[in-house]
């Protein structure tokens, strides 16, 4: 029997009826993203990709978004918001804790920086016994931070919430060489504006074909994981 999709909008009876369902929760971040993009931004693409990844399966049911993670290497920059690693971690692994009634817990995270930290709340957790997994949207090919990709995909999802004329190219540097400067000193000591990667030529038909790449690469693995 296929359950409620939301778990918000459920009850309990529900949800005991419904059969094993697997939990699925969209983790994103509060932090800069150039002088363009909102705040928000990896926090709305890891929803809308969680969305439609529960959409496509019937024993999935999307649960609270987690819209603040650990964006520490942004914090020279106004409006950002970080509750750190080791708080993120003690979170992930105490909501798994009490998703017990689930046959397991998928973290759809949109936030590079909050990756190190899925790795290590998943090692606690299975150490446990517990079914946990997360899945990065990744985009192969992407820039790392507010460039092309990201907002091609705002520009399909929430055009309204780029400002275009505030488009500027960022540092075009590839992250392996200044990823360790980056984690040292913070983002705002290697772009000025926040932006790693070049924007100027984004579209939401490009943006439109990402994520459709992305929930497909996705729903796979998850397919995979809550059928295994």
């Amino acid at each position: 029997m296929s359950g409620p999709r939301r778990l918000a909008d459920a009850t309990w009876p529900e949800l005991a009826d419904a059969g094993p369902m697997h939990l699925v929760v969209a983790l994103g971040s509060c932090e800069q993203h150039g002088p363009h993009l909102p705040l928000d931004t990896d926090t709305r693409i890891a929803v809308a990709v969680a969305e439609r990844v529960v959409a496509g399966h019937g024993s999935l049911v999307l649960g609270p978004t987690i819209a603040v993670g650990a964006s520490g290497e942004h914090a020279g920059f106004p409006g950002t918001l970080s509750i750190g690693q080791e708080v993120l971690g003690h979170m992930l692994v105490e909501l798994a804790r009490s998703a017990d009634h689930f046959a397991s817990v998928v973290v759809i995270n949109g936030h590079g920086g909050n990756v190190d930290t899925l790795v290590r709340a998943g090692q606690v957790l299975t150490g446990e016994g517990r079914r946990f997994c997360h899945l990065n949207c990744h985009i192969p090919g992407g820039d790392a931070h507010a460039g092309w990709s990201e907002t091609s995909i705002l520009l399909h999802l929430a055009p309204a919430a780029v400002r275009s004329d505030r488009i500027e190219v960022g540092i075009t540097e590839p992250w392996s060489e200044i990823g360790e400067r980056v984690v040292a000193e913070g983002f705002a000591a290697v772009s000025q504006n926040g932006v790693l990667g070049d924007p100027t030529g984004a579209t939401a038909t490009d943006g439109e074909r990402l994520l459709a790449d992305l929930v497909d690469r996705l729903s796979a693995q998850v397919a995979g994981w809550a059928d295994g």
